[in-house]
């Protein structure tokens, strides 16, 4: 399994989202912060990340050199790839810039400046610099195991074909430090478990059958997480409009949020269809991408 790249404004505040549960205002609020420049030390007022609003996941040279160092220092040679990381990003109406999010010096690890800093901005910091630092490990190996069953019944002499699989880690890579968030875990990872030591054409035991049903389920409503990806998607906004888009909705009454996730109010469905009945060409989402165009 590779890294993920470095941040970039929407993936930093889908992240941000899912592991720390802060909301895309707050994400780049705090980023500002650290972008702007906060006191450390004996350093004085010092910008701890780079430029919080790009689609590029491109990142300086030097900051490539300083990671790949850090790394080798602090982990081993075994966590370096051989060759360097580049990140190559094809996106609707991505302009490129900045470089991607990270921190501007790598040495500055969270737990050396964390002192200085809120806890908000500390949880952030470290988030960018992990992502980042990670970006530039070497991939995470893993073998899998599938085991196929044959079985019988006795009374219809029916065969019948049971698989199951299971895959464990055997070098951590990078993740190590750092794996990124999942906005809905599959029914098969939550149920994964290891497999006991078999040997082809062992017998085994039939102990009990569990019958489950499965229903297709609707999809999920909206976290900030998936619908600043599904914007993305669709090439609707910019990476400095993600977060006043979602603060909008919510300001204005046309949805709220409940659990976590954005349920649509009375107001917002009753404007969302007159504007579909009357402005259908408006409000339609191809337009909106080409008109970002």
């Amino acid at each position: 399994r590779q890294p993920a790249p470095p941040f970039i404004t929407s993936t930093l505040q889908q992240e941000a989202w899912r592991k720390l549960r802060f909301t895309a205002k707050q994400t780049m609020a705090i980023a500002q912060q650290l972008y702007e420049g906060l006191t450390v030390g004996d350093e004085g007022s010092v910008g701890l990340i780079t430029y919080m609003r790009t689609d590029s996941t491109r990142v300086a040279r030097s900051a490539v050199v300083e990671a790949r160092q850090f790394i080798s220092d602090r982990y081993g040679s075994q966590f370096i790839p051989p060759h360097a990381r580049s990140f190559i990003r094809i996106a609707k109406g991505a302009q490129e810039a900045h470089e991607a999010i990270r921190p501007t010096k790598i040495w500055r690890e969270p737990s050396l400046i964390k002192p200085y800093l809120t806890t908000d901005q500390f949880k952030l910091y470290q988030l960018i610099w992990k992502r980042m630092v990670a970006s530039q490990m070497s991939a995470a190996l893993f073998d899998n195991t599938t085991i196929d069953i044959k079985a019988r019944c006795p009374d219809s002499r029916t065969d019948y074909l049971l698989r199951t699989s299971s895959s464990i880690i055997t070098f951590p890579g990078f993740t190590i430090l750092y794996t990124e968030g999942k906005d809905e875990i599959k029914e098969e990872e939550k149920k994964s478990s290891l497999l006991p030591w078999l040997e082809k054409d062992d017998e085994l035991e039939l102990l009990d059958l569990f019958p489950e049903q499965h229903f297709t389920q609707p999809p999920p409503h909206f976290t900030e997480a998936t619908l600043i990806k599904m914007l993305e998607q669709w090439g609707i906004g910019r990476p400095s409009t993600y977060a006043p888009i979602l603060s909008t909705i919510q300001e204005r009454g046309y949805v709220i949020k409940a659990n976590g996730s954005f349920q649509p109010t009375e107001l917002g469905i009753v404007v969302n269809d007159l504007l579909a009945k009357h402005f259908p060409d408006i409000v339609d989402i191809e337009f909106t991408a080409r008109m970002e165009e």
